[in-house]
Formats: C-alpha cells, sequence, structure tokens
C-alpha cells in the first residue's frame, strides 16, 4: 500500500508502493487483483522504470551529470524518464508517433522535455531509429531503450513483484499482464517463478499485435486501439522471454473497451484501454483456475492496471465503442 506516514524528499521517493486491489467480477472461488499504477506521481506504470534506470544509469557512467535521456516511446515513458530527468539532473528528448496520446505528450513538455513527433506510418520503429540518430547528435547523451534494455525488466523483479508478494503474503497463483515492451511482465514473472516455479504466467495483447508468434502461435496483423501493450514487429521485443510464458491472450479492442467501462461503472476504476484487456485475460485465468483446467499453487490471479483513463479522454474514451475506436 502507498505509504503517507512519513515526508518525503523528492516526488522519486513516491514511486512504487502501489496499491494491490481486489477487482469484484471474478469467480467467487478465485480472487483477482490489480496493482494500481496510476497512484504513481506521473501516473503510470512507467515511473518505476524512469527512477530504476536514470538512477542506474548514472552509477554506471552511462551518462553524466547534465547530460541527456533520449527515448522513444508511446508516452507514459516519457513521463516517467521526465519526471526522473528532471529531479536527477539530466535534460529529456522523446521521440513519440504521431497517433499517440495528446494528453501524454503535453505532460512530457510539462515536465521539461523536448517532444518530437515522427510519422504514425513508420510505427515504433521509426521512433527508435529516430531516438538514436538524435542521440548520435549530442555529447553526452544516452538512448535507455525500453524495448531491450534488461533494467526494464530488472525494475519490476526488484520492485513491484516483491510489492505483491508481500501484499499477498506469497499466496500468487498467477500473474497476468499486458505486453508492450515486455518488462512489467518478464520482472514481475521471473520473481514469481522464483518464489513458486508452478505459478503460471499469462502475457496479454491486442488481437493484431504478433506476440503470439513468440509461441509459435498463428496470429493475423492488424491495427489496434488499444494504446501501450502489443507489437507488429517481434524482433524490437527483445525482453520477451518465452520460457518464462504458459500462455499469451489476445483481447479484441470491443472486449477491452467493454470491460474498461464496467471497471469505472462497477467498480470505481478509472483505467486505460491496456487496463481493461488486462482485466479481461485475468478474469479468463481466473474462471480457468475455478472450473479446474489450470493447477496453480494459489487460487489467485494478480494483473497490472499501468494508467489512468484521464490520459485518453481527448480520444473519447468512456463514449462509445464505434466513436472511440473510428
Amino acid at each position: 500500500m502507498t505509504e503517507h506516514d512519513r515526508a518525503l524528499s523528492s516526488v522519486l521517493e513516491a514511486v512504487g508502493r502501489t496499491p494491490l486491489v481486489e477487482v469484484q467480477a471474478g469467480p467467487s472461488s478465485v480472487s483477482i487483483y490489480a496493482k494500481l499504477e496510476s497512484f504513481n506521481p506521473g501516473a503510470s506504470v512507467k515511473d518505476r522504470i524512469g527512477a530504476y534506470m536514470v538512477e542506474r544509469m548514472l552509477e554506471r557512467g552511462d551518462v553524466g551529470e547534465g547530460g541527456t535521456v533520449v527515448e522513444p516511446t508511446a508516452g507514459n515513458t516519457g513521463i516517467g524518464f521526465a519526471i526522473a530527468a528532471e529531479q536527477l539532473g539530466l535534460d529529456a528528448v522523446f521521440v513519440v508517433p504521431e497517433r499517440f496520446s495528446v494528453e501524454k505528450q503535453q505532460l512530457m513538455r510539462a515536465l521539461g522535455a523536448e517532444v518530437i513527433n515522427t510519422p504514425t506510418d513508420d510505427g515504433m520503429g521509426g521512433a527508435i531509429e529516430r531516438a538514436h540518430e538524435l542521440a548520435d547528435e549530442l555529447d553526452d547523451a544516452v538512448v535507455p531503450q525500453q524495448f531491450s534494455n534488461p533494467l526494464n525488466a530488472e525494475t519490476h523483479y526488484e520492485t513491484t513483484g516483491p510489492e505483491i508478494y508481500e501484499a499477498l503474503d506469497g499466496e500468487v497463483g498467477a500473474v497476468v499482464a499486458g505486453c508492450g515492451t515486455a518488462g512489467t511482465l518478464m520482472g514481475i514473472a521471473r520473481y514469481a517463478r522464483e518464489e513458486n516455479p508452478d505459478t503460471y504466467v499469462g502475457a496479454v495483447e491486442p488481437e493484431g499485435s504478433l506476440y503470439g508468434e513468440f509461441l509459435g502461435e498463428p496470429r493475423e496483423e492488424a491495427e489496434y486501439k488499444i494504446e501501450g501493450i502489443g507489437t507488429h514487429d517481434t524482433a524490437t521485443n527483445e525482453l520477451f522471454d518465452p520460457d518464462l510464458v504458459d500462455d499469451i491472450h489476445p483481447v479484441s479492442d470491443d472486449r477491452a473497451h467493454e470491460e474498461l467501462k464496467r471497471l469505472a461503472a462497477e467498480e470505481g476504476h478509472l483505467v486505460g484501454s491496456s487496463s481493461g484487456a488486462a482485466s479481461v485475460a485475468a478474469r479468463r485465468v481466473a474462471q480457468r483456475i475455478a472450473d479446474g483446467e489450470l493447477d496453480t499453487p494459489s487460487d489467485s490471479v494478480v494483473t497490472v492496471f499501468p494508467d489512468s483513463a484521464e490520459r485518453y479522454l481527448s480520444k473519447g474514451i468512456y463514449r462509445s465503442f464505434e466513436e472511440w475506436s473510428g
């Protein structure tokens, strides 16, 4: 649970220790819990890697104080890195594909970062390429590269995973989380498997994403509206370890949208579309446990709600599915 029993010297000390709250729509015999990452100061799970990765890179000498962090990002990572960079004496430049949330880009700029847009058609691969070009043009710059840097997954191995197990006294049967970079799931999964090798691990992707190919499953590539998870090019997802994953769960845009609206109306969770997808998959896994299809160490499923719906209000996230997805 987020701690409020002492004064903090920096906003970075407020990163992590987010609440773990039960999702009420699961089967009665299996508990579902969600880590509410919007309680971080930058309102997303990416605050964790912002603080952890920048501190480690400074310690290692990857960048010096007064240097620059350059990162390709859909937005939340930029916000997390911007908060950390400012507090730790660094400049920040972020390369963002045009189609991503206007709110996120406004927040990055408000935090003192420079935002450079790349064409939507170039995808995240184009943003990654541009970020490295910019870093080469600067004297002291580093590209943390959340898609390939092991520090991303290490963040969640060192923080998110232990927090979950502490809150549930180790009674975790399954871990189910969305995969964008895959750092969140990989870090938690590694911690979980060390605690109990029989822990079930499920990855979540939008329908139209290609993560399933990692497990040899056929996928038909298509555009999807869910933000922050999924991939159109598995070559960029270097952190994903198929050996740590039992299943990959595709979730359609309409099911994710239906669930995020239900979470708000029935449970008071104001979350984004990736959280809706994670909840759909977590409920599926919980039902399989309840039906005896999955044998897990405990009758519980833990997932992650990465951010808040407020990041997507300009995109009509609470309007009809047709208005949101159009």
